[in-house]
């Protein structure tokens, strides 16, 4: 099998827009790719440029098209515009402005600031400073004209990002997480760990991990997971480690209590199912059924739920029942696949990284994960 490509980040490919429409701007020729500083890691890439014109004296747009390299990433392919205007600078004025336009997505909760993050403008000021003189200042607005339509088939929403996808990331290398060769070196740390601790704590993500460490697990028994839940569960098993605690927010982990053993949104889906299939195992109405399974979300499925007269209670009732699917259904896939018992518990999180629900078993593993 062939090393699976790495690719770059999104704010790599719109840092590149935003160059080649200054570049047009100041000396209107054709361009074919630029050159961008990575910054993280300090390395010069060559970028593709698919479009460029003017779109009126001193505005100019680019456009350039993401590659993640061999990732199962839903930005893939994906067209990214930057529009960028110049003028001349006023006093106590920032040289480079960034702004979020059309599928860039809103924080909620910050009065909808445009979610783009630290390396994004890092990236693009870095970029884009060294091309101006002292008296001019530019504007740079990004924009994903499938953003939107992306964005739902992300947990964006989950976490307060609404109306489009983020520009987020610490580097431009996109590594392929969801390659076959990262399951490898997953699979690698875990053999490691197991030799040290009997008992391990798989994060589905980056929120996970971090919410972990904050509940004071310790970081040296955590292993990030991305999507490989399925074959990391069956490795822990061949590693003869004793139990397993999985961390993650409840729209992830949700699957597995339906038997989906592969979290990516790409192979499957029936979140949204699987929750109405539990709310009405613990007794819900027809209708009250109807209205969680045509909730956008299940985040929102859950905002649902609380509305209810009794909300705590009922949703203290479904996530247990969804905990303790989980837990099983994990238990028996190891048994089935690794010929060997592993006990599992696990913990759910909601978008504001409240825990909804924590297996039996996990309170008693607690101190021995502290």
């Amino acid at each position: 099998m062939n090393e699976p490509r790495s690719g770059y980040t999104l704010p790599v490919f719109a840092c590149a827009a935003a160059v080649a429409a200054l570049r047009y701007l100041q000396n209107p020729q054709s361009l074919n790719s630029v050159a961008i500083n990575l910054v993280t890691p300090p390395q010069q890439v060559t970028i593709p440029v698919e479009q460029v014109a003017l779109l009126e004296t001193g505005k100019a747009l680019a456009i350039t098209r993401s590659d993640p390299g061999d990732n199962l990433d839903l930005t893939a392919n994906t067209p990214i515009w930057a529009m960028v205007s110049i003028r001349n600078k006023q006093p106590h004025e920032e040289q480079v402005a960034v702004q979020g336009g059309e599928g860039v997505g809103k924080h909620q909760e910050e009065d909808g600031k445009a979610a783009i993050y630290y390396y994004a403008k890092q990236l693009l000021t870095d970029n884009i400073q060294p091309l101006l003189t002292q008296e001019q200042q530019v504007t740079v607005t990004i924009i994903l004209p499938e953003g939107k339509q992306l964005a739902k088939r992300t947990s964006n929403e989950a976490f307060g990002v609404v109306e489009g996808l983020s520009l987020l990331g610490t580097t431009g290398i996109s590594q392929p997480l969801s390659a076959p060769s990262q399951l490898t070196a997953f699979q690698e740390e875990l053999a490691r760990k197991s030799q040290e601790f009997d008992t391990l704590v798989f994060c589905v993500g980056e929120n996970g991990l971090d919410l972990a460490q904050k509940q004071g697990i310790n970081p040296n028994q955590l292993l990030k997971t991305a999507n490989w839940l399925g074959p990391l569960l069956v490795a822990a098993g061949e590693q003869g480690v004793k139990s397993l605690v999985l961390f993650g927010y409840h729209g992830k982990l949700i699957k597995l209590a339906g038997g989906v053993f592969h979290t990516h949104h790409h192979l499957a889906d029936a979140r949204l199912e699987i929750l109405t299939a539990f709310a009405a195992k613990v007794g819900f109405s027809t209708h009250l059924l109807q209205q969680l399974l045509a909730c956008e979300t299940t985040e929102a499925a859950l905002q649902y739920l609380r509305q209810q007269e009794n909300g705590s209670e009922i949703v203290e009732a479904v996530y247990s029942a969804i905990a303790s699917s989980i837990d099983q259904h994990a238990q028996d896939y190891i048994r089935k696949h690794a010929k060997n018992s592993v006990r599992v518990g696990s913990v759910l999180f909601d978008r504001q990284r409240q825990i909804l629900t924590v297996s039996s078993l996990v309170k008693t593993l607690f101190p021995q994960l502290r």
